[in-house]
């Protein structure tokens, strides 16, 4: 019985000088181009701010509306917060952002903005614009919300900007 003790302490000794590892779970495969990777939520939070900006500096030299002229200027203001905030929460989590561009779909925004000229015309496009492009926001939050693959750190830079947003939200009505 003795020995039987004494073989099974050695058995339990040698098994844990084993050469083989355990296994390592794989790794999350990270599409930088996907908006729910912190990646590419950069890169789309860069470009709403950068389209908020730049469409509220064309209104405030293409309309003469006071309301929407305030409107501009607290979108300007906002939108940069929302911009430092998420290069802020990408810089705490190790990511180096890149400078804000414009994508594809705020660029086409932003081009049908300028093509609606000055005055009344504009005015309505300004709202209608914003609408849209805030709706999209909206839906690309909720969907980065629901999905099931996200990275911590894009759930910060979410959280972090999703203040602003929704400040901006609440401040136009």
């Amino acid at each position: 019985m003795r020995k039987m003790g004494i073989l099974l302490a050695g058995a339990i000794s040698l098994a844990g000088c084993s050469s083989n590892p355990p296994p390592v779970a794989p790794a999350a495969v990270v599409d930088p181009n996907n908006p729910l990777f912190a990646p590419g939520y950069i890169a789309t939070a860069g470009s709403s701010d950068q389209f908020e900006i730049q469409s509220s500096q064309l209104a405030l030299q293409a309309s003469s509306n006071p309301a929407l002229r305030n409107l501009a200027n607290m979108l300007i203001a906002d939108h940069t917060r929302s911009t430092q905030m998420v290069v802020a929460a990408a810089q705490s989590a190790g990511i180096t952002p890149p400078p804000p561009a414009l994508l594809p779909q705020h660029q086409a925004l932003l081009d049908q903005l300028r093509a609606a000229g000055t005055g009344p015309a504009f005015d309505v496009a300004f709202r209608d614009i914003q609408i849209q492009a805030h709706q999209q926001a909206m839906n690309q939050k909720m969907q980065k919300q629901l999905g099931a693959r996200r990275v911590q750190s894009a759930r910060a830079l979410s959280v972090n900007s999703g203040d602003v947003f929704i400040t901006t939200q609440e401040g136009s009505g």
